[in-house]
């Protein structure tokens, strides 16, 4: 892909809408959209790398309630042309084809690299990887086996989402300390992922979200290693402008 002259790449991922509760989230809704209408005037595409949504669960003809001002800026966007990629994260996992046929986004349900202007850049949402944390890679097996989701599709609507947003909010807000906390350059665990990938392939940027803290760490003097941040406290994002990735606050 060669960016047009002039044109941008922009990045974000956790926004969790939906949670604590429906007045809160709406905050931070319409921060988001008002960030999408800024954007959208020099955006060659825009990639949302996960946790879009606190909960999100497709059944063949439902889907949650919410999100109109969210869900009817990303159609104005897509329908002006513009690429939109939408990474599932942990919390949003469960997508069937309801973006793909009523908003045309790409759904990326694991990593992707993207070759723009020549740059290597690898995205992934981030959960799951690098080493330890085996409890929650076996609960995320669990999730995505087909036996499960058949189980959970199988509960009505109303109990289900309801369920689902239970068990969402309770996750994240056990996670919420851990997420704060910086634990060093080296430390980082996605670190140790892109360090391990770079001995094995070389790629100009790195770019997760799923962490929660904002932070831009160098890899070498020719790679480096991008999380997002969140749209909860942080309301941060990235941008490529064709030659490099660079960090930003809305």
């Amino acid at each position: 892909m060669t960016l047009t002259e002039g044109k941008k790449v922009y990045f974000a991922s956790d926004n969790h809408l939906g949670a604590p509760n429906f007045e809160e989230s709406l905050i931070r809704e319409k921060k988001f959209i008002s960030w999408l209408d800024r954007i959208k005037e020099d955006a060659e595409a825009i990639i949302l790398v996960g946790d879009v949504f606190d909960f999100w669960f497709e059944y063949k003809e439902v889907v949650p309630k919410g999100f109109t001002r969210t869900l009817g800026k990303l159609a104005e966007i897509s329908d002006r042309g513009i690429d939109i990629h939408f990474f599932a994260g942990n919390h949003d996992m469960w997508l069937r084809d309801y973006f793909q046929k009523e908003l045309n986004l790409k759904i990326h349900k694991g990593s992707e690299v993207f070759t723009i202007n020549d740059k290597k850049l690898f995205v992934a949402h981030g959960d799951g990887l690098g080493p330890g944390d085996t409890s929650f890679k076996l609960m995320k097996k669990v999730f995505q086996n087909p036996f499960f989701n058949w189980c959970f599709r199988c509960l009505h609507p109303d109990l289900g989402v309801k369920l689902g947003k239970f068990l969402s909010n309770k996750n994240r807000l056990k996670s919420a300390v851990e997420d704060l906390k910086f634990n060093g350059n080296e430390n980082e665990w996605l670190t140790k992922y892109c360090r391990a990938k770079l001995e094995k392939e070389h790629y100009d940027c790195f770019i997760f979200g799923h962490r929660h803290l904002p932070l831009e760490i160098e890899l070498s003097n020719k790679s480096k290693y991008i999380n997002l941040g969140d749209w909860i406290t942080h309301f941060t994002y990235a941008e490529f402008d064709g030659s490099s990735v660079s960090l930003r606050k809305f």
